[in-house]
């Protein structure tokens, strides 16, 4: 099994392009993800060794436009309430995609943004006022106090990014035709709060209504785990991601670990996602990406990729 690397890793720590993709060479990468930290600087370096380490994805926004004090992936949100929001996403978007298709990249990874869940009420109602009722009840998502608020707040959030998929799916067909004419697909990555749109249920309805075409969904196996271990994942929840992942719309996946209900990012291996569940995924996508954050040390991510538990069973 070939798997990359996404330069979000060392791209805050490593100034150019060639020292970046020359570490991933050294550490047995086959390919690169170019992260969404990645500067125009960095860019040009990484387009001088395309001969020795390709560039399969590009994760938005990418390079990080001259506008922005720092890369983010939600500077700009597809999924915004706001017109002119979404049209400034749209722009960012296509030069991301522009920019994926001079490098020989064949998806673009995107987070489209996130649902609100506060009320009038309650402003702050949503992931983290729900972690503290969570923490309170001992960390246990059946405690019963837990149970309804999650409940409620569920509730709340599919019906209003209900609201929200009419919208989203004519700002995705607007991206189409220069998607096809890229030839770049767009993948919408699983986000890990209960606000993240699009959720297991609403990514299955677009990979549907775009099927066949340049709309892709995206699996991050770390953010996946902290939906698993904060309750955000019903039955419903469940049967969607099933049927995402038994599908043929997963254009690639991030290999991340988890340790404690908190978004890690540790190498594969170091914490609780059970990656041999996820093998036969890796085998028929197009990209296995290690994305480990920057506090992962060169040694535990070279042993993590020699014993990579997707390589036993893929």
């Amino acid at each position: 099994m070939k798997y990359a690397l996404s330069t979000n890793w060392c791209a805050r720590e490593i100034e150019t392009g060639e020292e970046i993709a020359d570490k991933a060479l050294s550490l047995g990468f086959d390919a690169l993800e170019l992260g969404f930290n990645t500067t125009a600087l960095q860019a040009e370096g990484f387009r001088r060794r395309l001969g020795e380490m390709p560039v399969g994805s590009v994760h938005a926004f990418c390079p990080v436009p001259i506008s922005a004090p720092q890369g983010s992936p939600e500077l700009y949100t597809l999924a915004a309430g706001d017109a002119d929001a979404r049209a400034i996403a749209r722009f960012h978007i296509m030069k991301t995609v522009r920019f994926a298709a001079d490098m020989g990249a064949s998806t673009v990874v995107l987070h489209a943004g996130r649902v609100g869940l506060g009320t009038l009420f309650d402003r702050n109602a949503g992931t983290a006022s729900l972690f503290d009722i969570f923490d309170a009840c001992g960390r246990k998502a059946d405690a019963p106090k837990f149970a309804k608020a999650t409940a409620k707040a569920l509730a709340r959030r599919r019906e209003r990014g209900a609201k929200l998929l009419p919208v989203f799916f004519s700002e995705l067909h607007a991206l189409v035709p220069e998607l096809e004419a890229a030839g770049v697909a767009l993948a919408l990555e699983n986000l890990p709060y209960l606000e993240g749109f699009p959720d297991e249920i609403e990514t299955l309805e677009t990979v549907k209504e775009f099927e066949g075409g340049p709309v892709k969904a995206w699996f991050d196996t770390g953010h996946d785990r902290v939906r698993e271990m904060r309750g955000w994942l019903d039955d419903a929840a469940k049967e969607a991601r099933k049927a995402l992942l038994e599908g043929d719309a997963v254009a690639g996946m991030h290999l991340n670990d988890v340790k404690d209900y908190f978004d890690d990012h540790l190498a594969p291996g170091e914490g609780s996602v059970g990656f041999e569940a996820f093998a036969p995924l890796a085998a028929k996508v197009r990209h296995v990406v290690f994305e480990p954050k920057s506090h992962v040390t060169e040694e535990r991510l070279a042993a993590s990729l020699a014993k990579s538990p997707l390589a036993k069973t893929g």
